[in-house]
């Protein structure tokens, strides 16, 4: 069994590039409002715009909208990017604090993950806090999986994948966590889980971290989760925290975070209990990389997309 080297908390091994994109970073978001002083919908609108540290998303042409029926009423829109020949599924769910965010802001990304995996990428518009707190993102994540699971065949083929970065990387955690409990066995075959937060009662990385202004504070994170879990005393349930789920018979994971990010330790404690439960994981760390670092371009942005697409084909055969 090989060990965490520790050499990549090194300060020296933190690449030139990533050092000045950490500076760049820090200099763009010292002035930039909290989501919670200037509301929700003007931060989306902001990130929608590019107006902060992300760069304005590009939108794929290759993209379409399905639209499902939400269990209880009302739709669920898919957004779905197609490689030229598809074998299944990659159900990707977005990041950006269960608050934030939006199913085309990775439409690049998610081109590349659907030309080199040969899946189609289906990212979901979940339902989000403030305005729909929890269960509703985690609900409409469960639907489209159970839908996917259905129609996978209509994508060419039985491989199926989940991924997501961040709340994404929570939401399909626990995504996996309902799917095993309400079909009895594991229909994916694969999870990419980038630097996502799997203890909402916080790790000691999360809790530590402070105020350093490299995209995901301490602060964030709190009021993230406050507007996610309003009026929720204990939030290491494990549909809440699958940190703390029984985290048997699940499938094959690749578990991606970067050294400078408040919640290094979900995925460092995350990767090992998902390895002590008896699956299969591998864990990809980068020094100095921040939250949110594969939305910039730099030599480890490139390194975690290629290690993420190898993993994936490897994992689904």
């Amino acid at each position: 069994m090989s060990e965490l080297d520790p050499a990549l908390f090194d300060e020296a091994a933190i690449p030139a590039d990533t050092r000045s994109l950490n500076a760049a970073i820090t200099e763009l978001t010292k002035d930039l409002p909290n989501w919670w002083d200037v509301g929700a919908a003007q931060a989306r609108a902001a990130r929608a715009n590019g107006d902060g540290p992300f760069p304005a998303p590009e939108k794929s042409p290759r993209a379409r909208v399905l639209m499902i029926d939400r269990p209880g009423g009302g739709t669920i829109p898919l957004r779905v990017i197609a490689p030229a020949a598809s074998r299944g599924v990659y159900l990707h769910l977005h990041g950006g604090g269960w608050v934030l965010g939006t199913a085309d802001q990775q439409d690049r990304l998610l081109e590349r993950i659907a030309d080199v995996t040969h899946l189609t990428t289906i990212s979901v518009e979940y339902r989000l806090a403030p305005e729909h707190p929890f269960p509703a993102g985690p609900d409409d994540c469960e639907a489209a999986a159970h839908w996917v699971i259905e129609h996978g065949r209509d994508f060419g083929g039985d491989r199926l994948a989940i991924g997501g970065e961040s709340a994404g990387g929570h939401l399909s955690a626990v995504t996996l966590l309902r799917m095993r409990t309400a079909l009895g066995r594991m229909p994916f075959h694969a999870a990419n889980l980038v630097f996502g937060a799997y203890d909402l009662g916080f790790t000691p990385s999360a809790r530590q971290f402070g105020e350093q202004r490299l995209i995901l504070r301490t602060s964030d994170m709190q009021h993230f989760v406050d507007a996610f879990l309003p009026g929720v005393g204990d939030r290491r349930t494990p549909d809440i925290s699958p940190l703390y789920a029984d985290l048997r018979d699940l499938c094959p994971a690749l578990f991606t975070v970067g050294t400078k990010d408040a919640l290094l330790d979900d995925s460092l404690f995350m990767h090992a209990r998902w390895r002590a439960a008896g699956n299969h994981a591998e864990l990809a760390v980068y020094p100095g990389a921040v939250h949110g670092f594969i939305a910039f371009p730099s030599a480890q942005t490139f390194a975690s997309i290629e290690r993420q697409t190898t993993f994936l084909n490897a994992a689904l055969g």
